[in-house]
């Protein structure tokens, strides 16, 4: 087969002489702009492929930088996350060492300030029972815990050692449904037996429907049931009802309300005496008298004025009005005894014309001699 140049050869060498001085002319030839004409033409092919080219670099760049980015951003996201977490821990954990020192210091501050000694013991466990109510404190037999010890907070009873090991005692608190305690209330000293209810809840049973119980009234322990001591907070009564045989008083003990974590057992108890009820003091406001009317008439003479009339007042001046018509002085011994059925004459106004002067009597009469005053 022959080639397709050698066969046209004139042809071909025509077209490439043709080429030729068309490049020529376009190197030669400008535009408008001062460009050669060459130079647009080449512009023009390359253009396209050099976009083409661009584009395709870039979005490789582009592609690299955006992978080694988010790399990097979900690196430091999973260490600010791990971070964060670590300071959620310190946090919780600082929070509970800040609670426990305020427990810690308020039971110190208990212990210093009631007679009774006490030992600090901190609940390690709790019982399996559906309703039993017993925990397991830390410390027992070695510490000087016996069987029958008061338990308490220094917001109020908790309960009374159950059963103590060497080194642990079990606790049966004061919600459990066999328990109870003797109480005294603190305004209306009713007594009355603490009972568990298997609740966050108590009742006092064994008070009279007679007696007086006030909703919002303190209860103590009496001492009566020889393991608290008398004068201990239980809690304010926030239910009282009349009942069959009883009243009904539901009780929320206040021993309770920031949690057990940490108690007091009471090693020698002390009885103590139980605070007097504080008697709610409400100031109460009294506005001054009103001014009288303008077309209101003065007060007659003799009467009192409108801001002085009191029971007290009218009365004083009832004694006033009987000493000058009478002529007498209150409170002279020996002297004329007043009338007090008589009415008090009305004052004799003052006369307009005065009145004619009498002639003078003949034989005047004797003056009577004045009375010594009586020896009291």
């Amino acid at each position: 087969m022959e080639f397709p140049l050698s066969r046209y050869r004139n042809l071909t060498v025509l077209l490439l002489v043709i080429f030729a001085q068309l490049v020529l002319l376009a190197y030669q030839v400008k535009t408008n702009q001062d460009v050669r004409l060459i130079r647009v033409w080449a512009v023009t092919a390359v253009t396209p492929l050099a976009r083409v080219l661009e584009g395709g670099r870039s979005g490789t760049v582009d592609l690299l930088r955006d992978y080694v980015l988010l790399y990097g951003t979900r690196r430091e996201s999973l260490r600010l996350k791990e971070e964060l977490g670590r300071l959620k821990l310190e946090n919780q954990f600082l929070r509970n060492e800040l609670s426990t020192a305020e427990r810690a210091q308020s039971l110190n501050a208990f212990q210093s300030r009631t007679p009774s000694r006490t030992i600090a013991a901190r609940i390690i466990g709790t019982g399996t029972g559906s309703n039993s109510k017993v925990v397991f404190v830390d410390l027992g037999s070695t510490n000087g815990v016996m069987k029958g010890m008061a338990v308490v907070t220094p917001d109020g009873i908790v309960g009374k050692v159950l059963a103590v090991y060497p080194t642990a005692s079990q606790v049966l608190l004061i919600t459990d449904p066999s328990f109870a305690a003797g109480v005294v209330s603190q305004k209306n000293h009713v007594h009355g037996t603490l009972k568990g209810q298997g609740h966050s809840t108590c009742v006092i049973d064994y008070v009279q429907n007679e007696e007086k119980v006030d909703v919002g009234e303190w209860f103590y322990t009496s001492g009566d049931d020889r393991v608290f001591p008398k004068g201990l907070p239980l809690g304010a009564a926030n239910v009282v009802r009349t009942g069959k045989t009883f009243k009904e008083i539901f009780v929320v003990p206040s021993g309770f309300q920031n949690g057990l974590e940490e108690v007091l057992i009471v090693l020698e108890g002390v009885h103590q005496q139980i605070p007097p009820a504080q008697a709610a003091s409400q100031a109460t406001q009294v506005l001054p008298p009103p001014p009288p009317d303008p077309g209101q008439a003065e007060n007659a003479p003799g009467l009192p004025s409108a801001g002085m009339a009191t029971e007290a007042d009218r009365l004083r001046e009832q004694y006033k009005r009987i000493e000058e018509s009478q002529g007498i002085t209150f409170g002279v011994a020996g002297g004329k005894p007043p009338d007090f059925n008589a009415k008090p004459r009305a004052p004799v106004p003052a006369a307009t014309t005065p009145p004619a002067a009498k002639p003078p009597a003949a034989n005047p009469p004797a003056t009577t001699p004045a009375r010594p005053p009586a020896q009291p």
